[in-house]
């Protein structure tokens, strides 16, 4: 498949093996997960940190299947869910970085041009999630605002 905004192809990712039910060498005690889960979050690890942390110091290979659930429904159904998703979050980091920079080199026309790219995916993935209910109808990403948005 093609990326977003260029012509070129990507490389393809490795695929896990298809599993039904995790490995006999894995820790498998599901509410031990979940509370490290809950734990790591309180912690201000991002779901991203917490599943990496599970695979590298407690031998969970797959939390959706030591558990059922993935780490995104354990935040919720503890009430940690975040306000901003996490994908979302991380492109409005990357865009206040370019908008930073681009503050200081105002003559930076490659950085300019990324950030409309970036902001762009910003607003398509707030169109989706106000679509699916995620965020509120009226969420609007104003790049002025943004810096509060994830001071919060």
């Amino acid at each position: 498949m093609a990326r977003m905004h260029a012509r070129r192809r990507g490389r393809s990712g490795s695929v896990r093996p298809h599993r039904a039910d995790p490995p006999a060498w894995s820790t498998t005690d599901a509410s031990e997960i979940e509370k490290l889960v809950v734990d790591l979050h309180r912690k201000e690890r991002s779901t991203a940190e917490i599943g990496l942390i599970l695979r590298d110091q407690y031998a969970v290979p797959d939390v959706k299947l030591a558990t059922g659930k993935r780490i995104g429904e354990i935040l919720e159904a503890n009430g940690l869910r975040p306000e901003i998703p996490e994908d979302l979050r991380n492109l409005i980091v990357k865009a206040l970085g370019m908008r930073k920079h681009l503050a200081e080199n105002k003559n930076d026309l490659h950085n300019k041009r990324q950030l409309q790219l970036t902001e762009s995916k910003v607003r398509r993935l707030v169109k989706y999630y106000v679509g699916s209910k995620r965020l509120p109808k009226d969420w609007v990403y104003k790049p002025e605002t943004a810096e509060i948005l994830l001071s919060r």
